[in-house]
């Protein structure tokens, strides 16, 4: 409701509640700048908690129960039919990543019939979208791990430019550790000694042999996005708002 204080999650930008248009909500920070957000469920916070904002429905629409939240937040079709894949793509560094992005966003995606693909490794980024070849029609978005001031991601990440390619990441050495580790029962990721490789000393340090099996109990674990680091999270919705229309709600 109007005057209600909420956090856009991707953008760090706090406001109060100016309105709700088509698709989008209006914040007025404290300095009476305003922004405009898509009304993509889950991308928001109040009070500190993932929310989605919606508006009234007009009584002559559609019922309520025609359209439901999916793991991301977001409000989709019940009946999700076969479509032409959209010319956008999101390009990620691995299998994890999209399987977790399928986990949480699947639905969403596929309403937006946006394909995640993997491209084996950060190294690989440049090469791959130079062939993809992003355009007006056809906008490419990529995430990446470790995109922290110095990393070899970030180097990557300078190399790709242009006005229809996105490129975001998030912190953390792994797309694992964007899993919050109160979702398998921990209240902190263990510290992994320098120069190990990092899944291996996780493995070691949660008495897993394989982290194959690892990954299968961090994917059953997540939820929605409020299992994931807001971070992550972020990172993911603005390459939704990149590449996505709003969705009417």
């Amino acid at each position: 409701m109007p005057g209600t204080i909420v956090e856009d999650r991707a953008s760090g930008f706090s406001g109060e509640i100016v309105r709700l248009e088509r698709g989008s909500v209006v914040l007025r920070d404290w300095r009476d700048r305003e922004r405009a957000f898509p009304l993509r469920g889950g991308r928001f916070l109040v009070e500190d908690q993932p929310a989605t904002l919606v508006r009234r429905p007009d009584p002559a629409e559609r019922p309520a129960d025609q359209r439901h939240e999916t793991a991301s937040g977001a409000l989709v079709g019940r009946s999700q039919q076969a479509r032409v894949a959209s010319p956008h793509r999101i390009y990620v560094e691995g299998l994890h990543d999209a399987e977790l992005l399928e986990k949480v966003w699947g639905e969403e995606l596929r309403e937006a019939a946006v394909v995640v693909e993997p491209i084996g490794g950060a190294d690989e980024a440049p090469e791959a979208v130079r062939r993809f070849g992003p355009a007006h029609d056809r906008r490419l978005g990529v995430l990446l791990d470790h995109l922290v001031a110095g990393s070899k991601e970030t180097r990557i990440a300078e190399r790709i430019t242009g006005a229809h390619v996105l490129v975001t990441g998030h912190p953390y050495v792994d797309v694992w550790q964007g899993v919050r580790p109160r979702a398998v029962g921990l209240r902190a990721w263990p510290e992994v000694p320098k120069g190990q490789d990092w899944k291996t000393g996780i493995c070691r340090a949660l008495g897993e042999e394989e982290p194959a099996a690892l990954w299968r109990r961090l994917l059953r674990a997540v939820d929605s996005i409020a299992d994931l680091e807001p971070s992550l999270v972020g990172a993911v919705e603005r390459l939704l708002d990149f590449l996505i229309e709003p969705l009417e709600h």
